[in-house]
C-alpha cells in the first residue's frame, strides 16, 4: 500500500495538543487513512512512496457542508447568470442576453436574483416581458422560496387572475388585482414550474460536476444535498457512474406533506438502489422536511404575529401531527431527519416532533438535524442538547447585510431581531453544531463563512463590535463546526479530526486562519484538497 508523507506545514488536527507535546508539522497517509501524525509521521519519510514538502501553510481536516443545493448551484453557473446583478435592469439585460444566445431553448429557467432589488421583494412579469415576450422565463429568487416569471410563463402554466392562494402558496398581485408575476412558496412556485420541461440528464450531471468541483476547490470533501426530488437520484447515480463527483454527497430526499405516505416506498427504493450501485461518494441516508418558510416572505412560522403584518404568523408547511407521524415512519426506514425550520414556532414544532420520535421509538443514534435555526424561543434553547439535535447554521447569515436590514428586521421588529441565530448560546448549552452554506443561497466557501461566525460583522466591519456580540465564537470553534461538526452530522465518526486510523480527508491552506485578522480569512488560498488520500481539487482541470 502506497504511503504519502506531508511535511513542513502546521498540522491542525482538531484535537487538543497534549501537554508538553510539540506542534505537529507532518502527517502520514496510507491506504486512504492517516497512519501517523507529528514526529511519528516524520520518521516515515524514508519509507514513503511520496513526500509532499508543503513548505508552510496549514494542513487540517477537510471542510464539510451540512446543508446545500449543488444542482441548483450548477444550474446557476450554466446561466442565465443573474446572481451578481445589482439592479432589476441588469437582471433583465442578462436574461435578454441569454435568450439571444440560446434561441433553441423553449423555457428559460434560472436563478437566483436578489430579492432586495424591488420594494418588498415584489417583481413584475412585465419587466421580463420587455426582454423576452414570446418564451416562458422563470427565475428563482436567492432564497429559493420565491419565483419571478414573465407573462408567457403564467400563460403556459394556465394561470390567470382567478388563481387562488393556498395554505402553502401565495400569488403577489398588482393594485388592480392582476397577477404580478411573483410567486411565493410551494403551491404558487410549483404552479409555474410544473409546466416547465424537466432538465435533461446530461445537463443535470454537468451541473453536479460543476458544483462538486467548486466544493473540492474550496477544501470540501463531504456535502449534504438538502433538497432532492426523486428524479434527481438518477442524475446523481449517473454522475457517480461517470466519476464526476468531486466530493462525497449525501442525499436528503424531500418529503411532501401531501403525499409523504406514498413516498415511503420510493425513499426506501432510492436508498436501496444507491447502496446497490456501490459508489463510495454517494449515499442516501436522510429525508428533508420543510417545516416552514422564510422570514423575508412572512412564511416562517412565528409564535407571535409579524411586526409589519399583524394578521399573519407565517405559513407552516407541515401540520404538527403529520410531522410527528412522518418522523416515526422514516425512522423505521433507518433514515435521518433533516428539518428546515426558521421561525420560533417552526423550530418548536420540529423539536416537538423529534421528542415524540424518541418517546415512540426509544433512544438511538439518530442525529436529527434542524437547519438554519434562525429564531429560537429561549424556552427551547436547551432542548437541542437534551434531544441530541444538531443545529445546522449557515454562518454567512449571521450579519446585518442588506437582506437582513431591508427585509428580515422590518418583519420581526426590534426585539425579535435581537434574538436571531443564537450560535454561541447553543454551543454553551452543549448542543452539537454543524455549519453549512445553503449554496447557492450564499457562498459555498467555508473560508468565507468563518469570519462571520467569529465577528458577526459585514465585510465592511459593521457594526463595530459585531451584531449580537454575545453570540460570536472563536476561530477554532468555528473551524470545528465546519469539520468535526459536519462529520458528526454525516454519521462519519472516522472523519473530522486528524488522528491515526481516521480517513485522510485533508485541506492545505496558504495560511493559518488562527493567525489572521478574521476579515482576511476569505483571501486565504486553498492549495490542495484530498479525499481519502486522493487529491480532488485538480479534478477536471
Amino acid at each position: 500500500m502506497p504511503r504519502t508523507v506531508f511535511r513542513r506545514a502546521t498540522v491542525w488536527t482538531g484535537l487538543p495538543i497534549p501537554p508538553g507535546a510539540a506542534q505537529p508539522t507532518a502527517l502520514a497517509v496510507r491506504d486512504g487513512r492517516i497512519e501517523a501524525v507529528g514526529a511519528e509521521a516524520e520518521a516515515l519519510v524514508g519509507s514513503a512512496d511520496e513526500v509532499l514538502d508543503l513548505g508552510g501553510g496549514l494542513l487540517m481536516p477537510a471542510f464539510g457542508d451540512g446543508h446545500c443545493h449543488p444542482d441548483q448551484a450548477g444550474y446557476e453557473a450554466l446561466g442565465p447568470r443573474v446572481r451578481s446583478c445589482t439592479s432589476v435592469e441588469a437582471v433583465v439585460a442578462e436574461v435578454r442576453r441569454y435568450a439571444d444566445e440560446h434561441p433553441e431553448g423553449d423555457w428559460i429557467l434560472g436563478g437566483s436574483y436578489d430579492s432586495t432589488l424591488a420594494p418588498d421583494g415584489a417583481f413584475d412579469a412585465r419587466w421580463l416581458d420587455a426582454a423576452v415576450p414570446d418564451r416562458p422565463v422563470a427565475l428563482r429568487a436567492w432564497d429559493y422560496h420565491t419565483l419571478w416569471c414573465n407573462t408567457e410563463a403564467m400563460r403556459r402554466a394556465g394561470l390567470d387572475d382567478s388563481a387562488q392562494d393556498t395554505d402553502r402558496g401565495r400569488f403577489l398581485r398588482r393594485e388592480d388585482g392582476s397577477l404580478a408575476g411573483t410567486m411565493v412558496e410551494w403551491d404558487a412556485v410549483d404552479a409555474v414550474l410544473g409546466a416547465a420541461p424537466e432538465r435533461g440528464l446530461d445537463v443535470r450531471v454537468r451541473a453536479l460536476a460543476i458544483a462538486t468541483r467548486a466544493y473540492a476547490g474550496a477544501g470540501v470533501t463531504w456535502i449534504q444535498d438538502a433538497w432532492v426530488e426523486h428524479e434527481a437520484v438518477d442524475a446523481y447515480l449517473e454522475a457517480a457512474r461517470r466519476g464526476v463527483l468531486a466530493t462525497r454527497v449525501n442525499l436528503a430526499l424531500r418529503a411532501d406533506p401531501t403525499r409523504w405516505r406514498e413516498q415511503l416506498v420510493v425513499f426506501a427504493a432510492d436508498r436501496d438502489r444507491v447502496v446497490a450501485a456501490g459508489h463510495d461518494r454517494l449515499t442516501v441516508r436522510t429525508v428533508k422536511f420543510f417545516v416552514d418558510g422564510i422570514v423575508e416572505n412572512r412564511t416562517a412560522a412565528l409564535l407571535e404575529p409579524y411586526a409589519d403584518d399583524p394578521c399573519t404568523r407565517g405559513m407552516p408547511v407541515w401540520s404538527a401531527a403529520d410531522l410527528r407521524e412522518a418522523l416515526v415512519e422514516i425512522d423505521r426506514l433507518g433514515l435521518q431527519p433533516h428539518l428546515h425550520a426558521i421561525g420560533d414556532a417552526g423550530i418548536r414544532t420540529a423539536l416537538d416532533a423529534i421528542a415524540h420520535l424518541t418517546e415512540v421509538c426509544g433512544p438511538g443514534d439518530r442525529r436529527p438535524v434542524i437547519a438554519h435555526v434562525q429564531m429560537v424561543d429561549p424556552a427551547d434553547l436547551t432542548r437541542f442538547a437534551e434531544l441530541g439535535v444538531i443545529a445546522n447554521i449557515e454562518p454567512l447569515w449571521l450579519q446585518p447585510d442588506p437582506a437582513m436590514t431591508h427585509l428580515t428586521m422590518p418583519r420581526l421588529g426590534d426585539a425579535r431581531s435581537q434574538q436571531q441565530y443564537p450560535l454561541g448560546s447553543l454551543l454553551r448549552s452543549g448542543a452539537r453544531v454543524s455549519f453549512g452554506s445553503d449554496w447557492p443561497v450564499t457562498d459555498h466557501r467555508p473560508l468565507a463563512g468563518l469570519p462571520v461566525a467569529v465577528t458577526r460583522q459585514t465585510p465592511q466591519r459593521l457594526p463595530e463590535g459585531g451584531w449580537l456580540p454575545g453570540e460570536r465564537i472563536d476561530i477554532e470553534t468555528a473551524m470545528a463546526c465546519y469539520t468535526a461538526g459536519v462529520a458528526h452530522q454525516a454519521m462519519a465518526d472516522d472523519r473530522g479530526v486528524l488522528a491515526p486510523g481516521m480517513a485522510a480527508d485533508l485541506v492545505w491552506l496558504e495560511r493559518d486562519p488562527r493567525d489572521c485578522d478574521p476579515h482576511d480569512v476569505p483571501a486565504i488560498a486553498v492549495l490542495g484538497t484530498w479525499l481519502a488520500g486522493e487529491r480532488t481539487d485538480t479534478a477536471g482541470s
